[in-house]
């Protein structure tokens, strides 16, 4: 089977891999669509364990079952990250903390034409497709649940003034759900086609990130690695205030000791979802209340993964990009 492997963000390789095969409880899934993260194109994270098969984003098909729970042609969304559902977290409701889901994950990586989905991730992390939802948007799936866990966190509600610091795919789904609460709901980014689409989505202001913002806001939700975004939350944080770590830079935070204290500031972060978050999202696309198809802007075979990363991480008139394996390059 084709797979790309993952050097850096300038090498990405095409290779042939053996199929896997599977043992009891487990599936072979046939991977229709795998999109690419932001985090994949974050190469201080992402080169440190390279060489590698990232892809973690997928909807296909079963090819082989060997579990009583799933036959062989269903439409599914798997989940790479699973939690044990044991562990002291798990029971205090905080999965996402849990060792199993952070260890854990599906073989190689979704960046393949199959993946070989362990019993753990068969046991609690695969979600039958809809007829009505694409494949396409099945790889939306474990993105939106993200945002829906970040604004759990920082308990995003209805009246709120809501400033998203960055406009990408993470931006647009989290001005989405800010809106579906009931919140005002500002958006910065530094590129004009990001800011044309926060309004697209819903946003209520959007302002250019290099301007002032003269504005106080409930809760700030940071959805860029950019340094900057770090000092405008914390210049644009109301007392009582929360500030949500969504993405993150690859420098160390500074905290304004003063005002943190005296304000009364929360500052916070959220990784990845639980599955309560990945049931909500399913929902939530299946209702047609999240529009997650309009978000993806770009279908590529996996022969051109490097040109994929080449679009996200430019971050120019792109939002998502999703590789299809199923798809081959014209000779």
């Amino acid at each position: 089977m084709r797979v790309v492997r993952y050097y850096n963000n300038n090498d990405l390789r095409l290779e042939d891999l053996p199929m896997p095969s599977i043992d009891s409880g487990e599936l072979l899934i046939e991977v229709f669509a795998s999109g690419i993260c932001g985090t994949d194109v974050m190469e201080w994270y992402r080169v440190k364990k390279a060489p590698r098969i990232l892809g973690h984003e997928i909807a296909g098909i079963i090819a082989e079952s060997k579990s009583d729970k799933y036959k062989v042609g269903q439409r599914v969304f798997v989940s790479h990250h699973v939690p044990c559902n044991k562990c002291k977290y798990c029971l205090a409701g905080n999965h996402t903390a849990c060792d199993t889901l952070h260890n854990g994950n599906y073989i190689p990586g979704g960046y393949s034409e199959f993946i070989k989905v362990p019993k753990i991730n068969v046991d609690f992390g695969v979600y039958p497709l809809p007829e009505d939802v694409s494949y396409q948007e099945g790889t939306m799936i474990e993105p939106l649940a993200c945002a829906i866990r970040g604004q759990r966190v920082a308990n995003v509600a209805k009246g709120q003034v809501v400033l998203i610091l960055g406009s990408g795919v993470s931006g647009l789904l989290n001005i989405q759900l800010a809106k579906l609460k009931g919140a005002k709901v500002i958006a910065t980014d530094i590129n004009e086609y990001r800011l044309s689409q926060a309004r697209v989505f819903g946003a209520d202001e959007v302002i250019e990130a290099g301007q002032v913002l003269n504005i106080k806001a409930d809760r700030i939700i940071i959805c860029t690695g950019a340094y900057k975004a770090v000092e405008q939350a914390f210049q644009s944080i109301d007392k009582s205030g929360v500030i949500l770590f969504f993405a993150i830079s690859d420098k160390d935070i500074i905290i304004p000791a003063v005002d943190f204290w005296r304000n009364e500031i929360t500052v916070t972060a959220s990784y990845g979802a639980a599955p309560i978050d990945l049931e909500e999202s399913l929902g939530l696309i299946k209702a047609g209340k999240i529009d997650v198809k309009s978000l993806i802007t770009h279908s590529l075979p996996l022969e051109e993964a490097k040109e994929g990363f080449k679009l996200v991480s430019s971050a120019k008139e792109s939002l998502k990009v999703v590789l299809e394996p199923k798809q081959r390059k014209a000779l």
